[in-house]
């Protein structure tokens, strides 16, 4: 899919020497992907302590069932 997009060239310079790309688009795709990633990991951390457990839940019990 062809994009145009006015992102600023000193960023994207910096981040394909950064990372070592050899384009502006490697560049570009890396750091959407990394973008996302990211957005995904906070998504998960406002999970913690939404979960409720039985308190008397014994986990090592499952382990003997065959």
């Amino acid at each position: 899919m062809a994009t145009n997009l006015a992102i600023d060239d000193q960023l994207v310079e910096d981040a394909r020497l950064i990372g070592s790309h050899r384009t502006k688009k490697a560049a570009v795709t890396e750091a959407l992907i990394e973008y996302i990633q990211r957005r995904k990991q906070v998504e998960i951390i406002h999970l913690f302590g939404t979960i409720e457990y039985e308190p008397d839940y014994n986990y090592k019990e499952q382990r003997k069932v065959k």
